[in-house]
């Protein structure tokens, strides 16, 4: 189902379903004591894993545990914690963390704000030999017109008008290398995640936090790093 085909009652049960799903992930960070570590071990491409704002680690924490069974080491960045630094700050923390450990070859997986990090950081220190590629779900790639509403600055960074968003929109030089996958309906980013010159892949899973969980992620995943 798509959202031009989706009625307002079905629209409103995905909103409330992905709210859902958010606060039920939350929580769940918050009991959560795993030792990130344990995701290191794998045979596969690495894989670093970037939350969205006000998210740490945990949140992606299903996702995380499918990619690691599949084989695929996992790394998270410590530094980045909830998620609420400006997108360059990010970034920076990124691209430290991937020299300090010397990842090499690494598909980053990105949710929400975590693809804007992921690109600023491919565009600005974390070369080839790092990073090939992203796999972005639900990322704001030209902002988000509802970001005008809010008070706090940090989601009013979203803004279409933004510079970082503007400025990573207009480079280019990577997105060949980029997956943006996103839900047909997305009660945060109405525009959708389309992002020209990548791959985009719209799912029929509905919501920003919902499409996490859905499978075809994985297929994606497969498929990028081959």
């Amino acid at each position: 189902m798509t959202m031009r085909g989706a009625s307002p009652l079905a629209l409103l049960g995905a909103w409330v379903r992905d709210y859902a799903y958010a606060i039920a992930a939350q929580v769940r960070g918050v009991f959560d004591r795993t030792d990130p570590a344990t995701f290191r071990a794998g045979h596969r491409t690495p894989v670093v894993v970037l939350p969205g704002i006000y998210e740490s680690w945990h949140f992606m924490r299903p996702l995380i545990i499918a990619m690691h069974h599949r084989g695929y080491p996992v790394h998270i960045v410590g530094a980045l914690r909830r998620n609420g630094r400006p997108v360059i700050e990010g970034a920076v923390a990124v691209v430290q963390y991937l020299r300090e450990n010397d990842v090499r070859g690494a598909v980053i997986v990105a949710h929400s704000k975590g693809g804007l990090i992921g690109k600023q950081a491919m565009i600005s220190g974390a070369t080839p030999e790092h990073v090939t590629g992203m796999l972005a779900i639900a990322t704001p790639f030209a902002g988000s017109r509802y970001a005008r509403f809010f008070v706090n600055p940090a989601l009013r960074g979203f803004s279409p008008r933004n510079a970082t968003i503007r400025a990573l929109l207009l480079e280019t030089t990577i997105d060949a290398n980029i997956v943006s996958v996103y839900g047909s309906f997305d009660p945060h980013i109405p525009g959708g995640s389309a992002l020209p010159g990548a791959r985009n892949v719209v799912l029929d899973t509905m919501g920003h936090f919902r499409v996490l969980a859905d499978p075809r992620i994985l297929d994606e995943l497969e498929t990028l790093t081959g």
